[in-house]
């Protein structure tokens, strides 16, 4: 199974999900019992002016996920769509994977 969302759910996602922000990124999730496990990510120009740093924060957010689901440490049924912040630049996979865990155990403040 692959650990990359589709794009038709994403909006579905930005709809009905919840975020909760962190220093590296902004995490939207939607849990439903339907859900598989998945990610999708998102790089703004705003944040990376260059292709080569979009790509590599890209990269980084879809492996620091991975692992994380490969050893379990991510909650079952939830889909997650992860936004890189500026801060991001420069990290390693470690450093992202470890506020990847913080916001995944954090609980999201309902939206108003």
């Amino acid at each position: 199974m692959s650990t990359r969302l589709p794009g038709a759910k994403y909006k579905r996602i930005f709809d009905r999900g919840r975020s909760v922000k962190g220093r590296l990124l902004v995490a939207w999730r939607l849990s439903s019992p339907d859900a598989d496990r998945q990610a999708g990510v998102v790089v703004s120009k705003k944040s990376f002016h260059d292709a080569v740093d979009r790509n590599r924060a890209k990269r980084l957010l879809r492996e620091a996920f991975r692992l994380l689901v490969k050893e379990g440490a991510m909650p079952a049924n939830t889909e997650w769509i992860f936004i890189g912040r500026a801060a991001l630049r420069g990290r390693q996979c470690a450093d992202v994977m470890e506020e990847m865990k913080c916001l995944a155990s954090r609980d999201s403040r309902p939206r108003h």
